[in-house]
């Protein structure tokens, strides 16, 4: 039954992710697209919080949760292999000073694998980083309609780690990840004549970015038993900045654009010589990436917690990306929440073996925009809801909050996201008992 919900599932995410843009967001146009959030639909739902870990979940944030021997079965002779998958839906309001809009976007969000062996652990797996995805228009005072600008892609992250167990309490680990992905990008500019009617040829520019490059993640775990029952839990992450390449392509053309259908038809196209300029191939740095986080509870029924996250944002560069309106200062994310189980080992009521979260978090995005801060607030919540053998479970999540302001003829969104994984465990290398 859960391999064919499995399928399901990812059928319907990859349905949903070939037919829409990973975000709807106005701000990917910035940078390398909007900051997707690394991480499962279980810590989305504790307000972003990731740093409790344990034997039946993937944490996607911490490669010092892979070490250790996780959840054994069968006398020993079977460890738990941790299977992660998940997707989220956004429904966004799109508002300004002086109008307002809605916008809807599936995305996939995850797939993962991690699995024990002895003290060490090992994972692996691919996500989004960024994702671009937006349809902008300019009018001049007089509400004529200037530019159209519209963008698409983003960046996408295949990871592989270890984690090694030094003690019961204390574990360290090490992902390395191969960032890659496009993103595209173009720009038309309207011209009118003396009656103001549009004329026929119009003139657009087209850009591409091919993006690829290899960053690191060093994660630590500690989680000492303080009393009979109470057990801290500290964590700490760090991502040193890294470079990766990005090889760019411009092209002019001159357009015809079907009225009824917005359809653009290229006359005729030319080449900008980047090379001559310096731009054919240009040097992104990815910026460096500190969290820390401290908490507390009572393992398998309560925890609550704390992370504080910080992203030199301002060290991100590249003078392909560059505008005179935006610049990057230091993003930063403080995220509060946790979990309650009633009796995680309840096997005649159901309920009281569902796990229930809540969290919030603020963010300052590092996005800077007219002098603007372009900050970000959410609250959230969501359940795991058990399903088959080994404490496997699927996870609901809904998240509730805002990014952006109204000032200087800037977006607010308000959004409502929907999130929803699988968090599979199950038992490989089991010595056969009878023949």
């Amino acid at each position: 039954m859960i391999k064919k919900l499995c399928l399901v599932f990812i059928a319907f995410l990859a349905l949903n992710v070939h037919a829409q843009e990973g975000t709807t967001s106005p701000y990917s146009f910035y940078g390398i697209g909007s900051l997707k959030f690394k991480g499962t639909a279980e810590n989305r739902s504790m307000g972003g919080l990731s740093i409790y870990t344990d034997s039946i979940h993937v944490n996607l944030r911490n490669p010092a949760s892979y070490g250790g021997n996780g959840l054994k079965s069968f006398q020993d002779e079977g460890r738990a292999m941790k299977f992660s998958v998940g997707g989220s839906h956004t429904s966004t309001s799109l508002e300004t000073s002086s109008a307002s809009d809605r916008a809807n976007a599936t995305t996939f969000d995850y797939l993962a694998l991690s699995f024990p062996m002895g003290k060490f652990g090992m994972g692996f797996g691919i996500m989004p980083y960024t994702s671009v995805g937006y349809k902008l228009e300019s009018t001049n005072s007089e509400d004529v309609l200037t530019h159209r600008y519209k963008g698409e892609g983003g960046v996408n992250k295949a990871f592989f780690g270890f984690g090694y167990q030094i003690t019961h309490d204390l574990s360290i680990g090490v992902d390395a990840s191969y960032n890659f992905g496009n993103i595209q990008n173009n720009a038309v500019a309207f011209v009118y004549d003396d009656e103001g009617n549009p004329l026929q040829y119009q003139s657009r520019e087209s850009n591409r970015s091919d993006l690829s490059g290899i960053n690191y993640n060093f994660g630590l775990s500690y989680k000492p038993m303080i009393t009979e029952k109470l057990q801290l839990t500290s964590t700490l992450t760090y991502s040193p900045k890294a470079d990766i390449t990005s090889r760019n392509e411009r092209i002019f053309a001159t357009i015809v654009t079907n009225e009824n259908t917005g359809q653009e038809f290229a006359v005729n196209e030319i080449t900008a010589d980047l090379e001559s300029e310096g731009l054919k191939k240009t040097t992104l740095t990815l910026p460096t990436k500190t969290s820390v986080g401290v908490g507390i509870g009572e393992p398998r029924k309560w925890f609550v917690g704390a992370e504080y996250t910080m992203l030199k944002t301002s060290e991100f560069s590249n003078d392909i990306f560059s505008l005179d309106n935006a610049s990057f200062e230091d993003a930063t994310t403080v995220a509060l929440g946790g979990f309650f189980i009633p009796q995680y080992s309840s096997f005649n009521n159901y309920w009281k073996r569902v796990v229930y979260r809540a969290g919030v978090r603020y963010e300052n995005s590092g996005l800077k925009i007219n002098n603007e801060s372009i900050n970000e607030f959410g609250i959230s919540f969501g359940v795991g809801l058990p399903v088959g053998r080994f404490f496997s479970n699927v996870n609901l999540g809904f998240e509730f909050g805002k990014r952006g302001t109204v000032n200087q003829n800037l977006v607010q969104e308000n959004f409502m996201n929907f999130q929803l994984s699988l968090s599979l465990n199950d038992s490989w290398f089991v010595k056969r008992k009878y023949n």
